[in-house]
């Protein structure tokens, strides 16, 4: 047993070293960014902009920003920027250092305000803040990739034995074993946490050969679950499990006195009130922005599309929203005699090609349906399918208010009219030009898993995590598909 705990506190050595070692590197990025602030200032390109009238020698300036350091510290420390922890997002460790500069410059302010023995240029405050964000960004940046780095060599990586026996146990070890950055090392893998797998894991144990016990199987007992906790805490042990996202309900309330009665509201989501206001400014914003920056692109798939094919460029589907139907605009991609819609002729001949087609070449489970290879699909179209682009048209929808940037994946009417019940549910808000089950499959995935993750996004909708998806979009984007 006193060899365990060794063996514990050897693999957390390393995540120990690093949260350590934020410390001083977060100090030393502060200084150089009030530093380089201080000498932008004063160069002679600014000087000649805005003259500097005020005298603050350097020495005493950086006796100030030392100190502003320290501050800002304990400010990092407040807002959880040295806790010891495994692999963490980068988006939420940027979002927190953003939130922690700038509750550190309010400081600053407010010191001024009632000491007047502070410089007071507006411009170093301004800049040294904005630097602050960019090379502590950076700096973390940089120990991120040195600790994927090291997990990658095989230092500092936890040893996991993972209990389950569903395509997701399939999955998360697929993952593990692919990206070594995520620092966890499959040691072995049990179907269920039987006697046979109690006798393998304290021999494994014993040997110093595992860390950690991962449940990825929501099948299990409880009473299997509970003896792996108990086993977990026996030995030491660090135990986790993956949460099943669609048998969980995550059920968030709100408490209203009506005539002096408590009146309970479950909310089926966050995505009310102000974060519907929120999301819709968002939402306009990063419209408008995709259109300019992809006018280009925009600009050639049309034109490519108009030369290839006769028939519209853009191509109407009917699809469905929590409000009703409406039309989603796409580059068209399929010649214009199997286009379906009221827009288009010949429906019923285009209708009953696509039935044959699904019948002999359907990929997808379920209400939905996917046509791998279809014939229906011009040149053109195979390409502008294969890197999304024919989607583009899309950001009109999200400008329009009948899409979000965000969002489940909207399905035709003749498919939701085949929804059970739980499938409703993945329509409590505006379908999006991306999801969470886009960028964790995009159509590799089946029905039941992309209503799984759809339901886990509107349960948890935030800001910060539609931000995370927009941001993994375009490596979903470049992983290849198994049905395109």
């Amino acid at each position: 047993m006193r060899e365990r705990g060794q063996g514990v506190r050897v693999m957390k050595k390393s995540e120990l070293i690093f949260t350590f070692l934020l410390v001083p590197l977060d100090f030393l990025m502060i200084i150089l960014a009030a530093i380089s602030a201080y000498y932008i200032r004063f160069a002679e390109v600014t000087a000649e902009i805005r003259p500097v009238i005020f005298n603050l020698p350097f020495s005493e300036y950086l006796a100030i920003s030392v100190n502003i350091a320290i501050l800002w510290l304990l400010i990092f420390a407040f807002a959880g920027l040295y806790k010891v922890k495994g692999f963490t997002r980068i988006i939420n460790e940027m979002y927190r250092i953003i939130l922690a500069c700038s509750t550190g410059i309010m400081a600053v302010i407010v010191i001024m305000f009632f000491s007047r023995e502070l410089f007071s240029s507006r411009f170093i405050i301004l800049a040294g803040w904005i630097i602050a964000i960019i090379y502590l960004i950076i700096a973390r940046i940089i120990i991120r990739w040195l600790q994927r780095y090291l997990h990658k060599k095989g230092i500092g990586t936890h040893k996991v034995a993972v209990i389950g026996n569903t395509m997701l146990t399939d999955r998360m070890i697929k993952i593990f074993s692919i990206n070594k950055g995520l620092g966890f090392e499959i040691t072995k893998r049990y179907k269920n946490f039987n006697e046979e797998a109690v006798n393998e894991l304290e021999k494994l144990n014993k040997a110093r050969a595992i860390d950690e016990i991962i449940q990825i199987d929501p099948n299990l007992s409880k009473a299997e679950v509970l003896k792996m906790v108990d086993f977990c805490n026996e030995h030491h042990l660090i135990f986790k499990y993956a949460a099943d996202l669609l048998g969980t309900k995550i059920l968030k309330t709100d408490v209203n006195m009506i005539a002096g009665v408590p009146i309970v509201e479950i909310k089926t989501t966050r995505l009310d009130g102000w974060g519907r206001i929120a999301k819709r400014f968002f939402d306009i914003i990063l419209s408008l922005a995709g259109l300019i920056i992809f006018s280009p692109v925009i600009l050639l798939a049309g034109l490519a599309v108009r030369l290839e094919s006769k028939g519209p460029i853009i191509y109407k589907n009917e699809r469905v929203s929590r409000d009703g139907c409406f039309n989603t605009y796409k580059f068209r991609s399929m010649y214009i005699e199997y286009c379906i819609g009221d827009n288009y002729q010949n429906n019923d001949e285009a209708l009953k090609v696509e039935k044959e087609l699904i019948e002999r070449q359907n990929t997808k489970d379920g209400p939905v349906y996917k046509i791998g290879n279809d014939p229906r699909i011009t040149k053109v179209g195979k390409l502008i399918r294969r890197w999304s682009i024919d989607e583009l048209p899309q950001f009109f929808n999200v400008l329009f208010g009948t899409m979000s940037i965000v969002g489940p994946r909207p399905h035709q009417p003749r498919e939701v009219a085949k929804y059970e019940k739980h499938h409703k549910r993945v329509l409590a808000i505006k379908p999006g030009i991306t999801g969470l089950a886009q960028i964790s499959g995009r159509s590799d995935l089946s029905f039941e898993e992309e209503v799984k993750l759809d339901t886990y996004y509107i349960e948890n909708w935030s800001l910060l995590l539609d931000i995370a998806i927009i941001l993994r979009t375009p490596f979903a984007i470049m992983r290849r598909r198994r049905a395109e």
